[in-house]
């Protein structure tokens, strides 16, 4: 069903998935209509199964508007969509890694997202006076400050849910601290992941230090110490629309290794341990996912979702055929990401 402009949609800037789309529509050049907060109540618009930012109000086969989330599945919908200027990249093994990097980004850095906006005082003094009033900028101060009690009781008691506690935070905060020294050296390479042009990898990890390196006390300061470049990239990145988009600025797959080998490394370090562990959980109806990851140990509540995260990384192997499968085994091995392609 064809997508008439502008784009309708609801999302808050505390939402880094609702940065990734805002990013992602401007290098587009799609034309959009975002509302903000309570905007949206007075509409009679359509609500999603589960109640996530950003939503969107897209046209279903029966051209009626129905609620649709998720990042990753609404960007390749825009892909196929409208023309020009495309976000995942043409070669099938570049594609590939764009997925998976992207992936890494919404599953794996928003835990240290989630992680710092809710386990330090500053933090949570920053988040819980702001976030109420990016969705109630006129309401009075006493429902504000209601509003902020509510929301940080809730979302420090969720916590637990993406893995955040006193055992884990070494491992999440030092895997951030890596993420950044091997993105400062990357974009000093190349402007973006996977060359001189954005690809939606590079809205994925955009969208989680709009909150890391710009907004949260703590990861902002980590950021702007050790790695300004990355602060001064994720304001690059908030608008691309001037970006050329040109076919030539993907980067060569004869300079993968080369340039993301470090990348790849973190997330077969980190994110493949956790995605593994947690499909085993599952599977056995676990209801604790107990794992060790850098070599110290993790715990967390199994998430159905990233179960679902592993087998789309396999449908994503699956389709390359048998010779983009083994570039991409030949790039995957020995950084740990080879453990998470499944026969």
């Amino acid at each position: 069903m064809p997508i008439s402009e502008p784009v309708l949609f609801k999302g808050v800037p505390g939402s880094p998935y609702t940065r990734k789309m805002l990013a992602y529509l401007r290098y587009r050049h799609i034309g959009y209509q975002l509302l903000i907060g309570n905007q949206a109540d007075s509409l009679g618009l359509p609500e999603p199964k589960v109640g996530l930012l950003p939503t969107f109000y897209l046209p279903n086969d029966q051209n009626e508007l129905e609620a649709a989330v998720d990042s990753t599945p609404l960007i390749r919908r825009f892909e196929t969509a409208f023309t020009g200027r495309a976000a995942i990249p043409g070669n099938p093994v570049l594609a590939f890694l764009n997925y998976l990097i992207e992936d890494y980004a919404d599953e794996w850095l928003t835990k240290a997202m989630f992680h710092y906006r809710w386990y330090y005082d500053d933090d949570i003094r920053m988040a819980g006076t702001i976030l109420p009033r990016w969705s109630g900028i006129q309401a009075p101060d006493a429902q504000l400050q209601e509003m902020s009690k509510y929301i940080s009781e809730r979302q420090i008691s969720r916590l637990y849910v993406v893995g955040s506690n006193d055992v884990t935070a070494p491992v999440i905060e030092d895997s951030y601290k890596r993420f950044l020294k091997i993105m400062d050296t990357l974009i000093q390479r190349q402007q973006f992941v996977l060359g001189n042009r954005p690809s939606s990898a590079d809205f994925g990890i955009y969208a989680q230090l709009t909150q890391l390196a710009k907004f949260d006390p703590t990861p902002a300061a980590i950021c702007f110490e050790t790695a300004p470049r990355v602060h001064a990239w994720t304001d690059i990145v908030d608008d691309l629309s001037g970006n050329p988009a040109s076919d030539t600025d993907w980067m060569s797959t004869d300079s993968i290794q080369d340039v993301l080998g470090e990348l790849l490394s973190e997330i077969g370090r980190v994110y493949a341990p956790a995605l593994l562990a947690n499909a085993k959980a599952i599977q056995a109806g676990s209801e604790q996912v107990e794992t060790t990851i850098d070599g110290r140990p993790w715990a967390q509540p199994p998430f159905p979702y990233q179960a679902k995260c592993l087998q789309w990384i396999n449908q994503e192997y699956r389709a390359l055929g048998s010779n983009g499968q083994g570039q991409v085994d030949g790039i995957l091995a020995d950084t740990g990401c080879e453990t998470l392609i499944q026969s």
